[in-house]
């Protein structure tokens, strides 16, 4: 019995081995030709999507990080016990299994937290609360540079990362200019690979929703705000609302031309400087500092330019892989049901939030890098 079990293993790494190689030979030349067409294809269904968050109206209750917790359960990662050793010993276990609870910072548990600034500004008392998460850049480093070709944008603007692939190396961490990804060891592809060698578990961070919204709803956290803090829809229109909100109250945006630009803009009458200087910091509590665009460096331009087709590559070959050692991920829990309103010849929030996902992660490549630093409106 344990023989054949042996046996059974090692064929699982033999099959995912053989797959890997006859995918470099055969998936080289057309994954380097639809990466180039991807790059300048329009995005499906309209233009990509944005939140807009008042932070005027925050009142730190916590409601959007209860309903984050409750609606992304079902995704978030099961470790094995013990961890197998790692080689080099210097490369620690992660393991946020036991401390799920935490709500205070991003953890693989906990994808959305409230980041409070309180002191003084102009001789008045402040505190102003900050839903933070994932910022989902319009040409975001984690998906431009992951070797293995887990994290990928959407054409609605949502940035990913895929569990079922992803090895844990924590490249989408080190090149986030917020630090935003979070890693659980134990978990995912690399157990069944080189559980000593390769990887040390999986990334995770806000996917906004994504299983929700591709049935026309909502992000959890925007449905349950109580204040209407947030709000989603194009781009252009959240753009245009946030910059109306800051000449109202005098204020300052951040999100917009952060790091080339995101899909994430904060409002707040408070310049976000001082907000930084009074809110904790560190690991899994982002900053609030200007970020210029970090694709606009050259070397990471011819990085991510030679790294397209290779992480399509592999990143095809990983899903194969994974799906013959078994590594599926259930299905997730039925979602809220699409609105059945009519629609004009402009395609409707819903239909916006609903595009990009239909062809899994591989559809959605990111735009050419914007011009832009970080600004503000009001008290320029």
């Amino acid at each position: 019995m344990n023989d054949d079990s042996n046996t059974q293993k090692n064929m699982t790494r033999r099959q995912f081995l053989a797959t890997l190689g006859m995918a470099g030979v055969g998936l080289a030349v057309p994954a380097a030709a639809a990466a180039a067409a991807a790059a300048t294809a329009p995005a499906e269904g309209g233009e990509e999507l944005a939140t807009l968050h008042d932070l005027s109206k925050c009142v730190g209750c916590g409601a959007c990080v209860e309903a984050c917790r409750e609606a992304n359960a079902h995704k978030f990662p099961e470790p094995k016990k013990p961890f197998p050793p790692m080689f080099p010993a210097t490369v620690k276990a992660e393991d946020w299994s036991t401390r799920r609870h935490v709500d205070d910072r991003l953890t693989p548990y906990n994808w959305l937290y409230i980041q409070s600034a309180r002191g003084q500004y102009q001789g008045q008392p402040f505190e102003i609360h900050i839903p933070r998460r994932c910022m989902h850049c319009q040409n975001p480093p984690c998906a431009n540079l992951c070797p293995w070709g887990a994290a990928a944008r959407q054409n609605n603007g949502i940035v990913r990362i895929d569990d079922e692939i992803c090895l844990g190396g924590a490249k989408c961490k080190t090149v986030c200019p917020w630090e935003i990804p979070m890693r659980q060891t134990g978990v995912g592809l690399y157990l069944k690979l080189m559980p000593t060698y390769g990887g040390n578990g999986v990334m995770y961070k806000c996917d906004r929703c994504a299983d929700r919204v591709a049935k026309g709803g909502q992000p959890a956290c925007i449905e349950a705000c109580p204040y209407g803090v947030q709000e989603i829809g194009p781009r252009s229109e959240i753009v245009a609302k946030a910059h109306a909100l800051a000449r109202d109250m005098g204020g300052y945006i951040y999100g917009e031309t952060e790091n080339g630009g995101t899909n994430s803009l904060y409002v707040s009458p408070v310049p976000f400087d001082v907000l930084d200087a009074a809110a904790t910091t560190g690991p899994g509590k982002p900053h609030l500092s200007p970020v210029a665009d970090m694709m606009a460096d050259e070397d990471k331009l011819a990085l991510a330019a030679l790294l397209a087709p290779v992480a399509g590559v592999v990143a095809g070959a990983l899903r194969l892989g994974s799906r013959l050692a078994g590594g599926r991920r259930p299905d997730p829990p039925e979602g809220p049901k699409p609105d059945s309103g009519g629609g004009g010849a402009r395609p409707s929030a819903s239909e916006l939030l609903a595009g990009g996902f239909g062809k899994g992660f591989t559809d959605g490549a990111s735009p050419a890098p914007k011009d832009g630093q970080g600004g503000k409106e009001g008290g320029k």
